[in-house]
């Protein structure tokens, strides 16, 4: 009984910790405009990066595709 109520106090308390963290964080937004471009150029990236190491299962070299050229130029 004693080990049920120790499970119990221990979900209570991280229940409350959860909550709590999460109320002090805010529903405001806090993104400055340097984050919001650097998560842009992120996606850019990632979508160039699926462009181009997917052209392995179509028998193509990744390296030779449009736009990795164009990122980073030749060698």
């Amino acid at each position: 009984m004693t080990a049920l109520l120790i499970l119990f106090g221990v979900l209570a308390g991280v229940g409350v910790l959860l909550t709590v963290t999460l109320l002090r964080r805010g529903g405001s937004r806090a993104d400055t405009v340097d984050g919001i471009l650097q998560e842009q150029q992120a996606l850019r990236q990632a979508k160039a990066d699926r462009v181009s190491f997917g052209l392995g299962a179509h028998n193509s070299l990744p390296t030779t595709s449009d736009t990795y050229v164009r990122r980073n130029g030749r060698p």
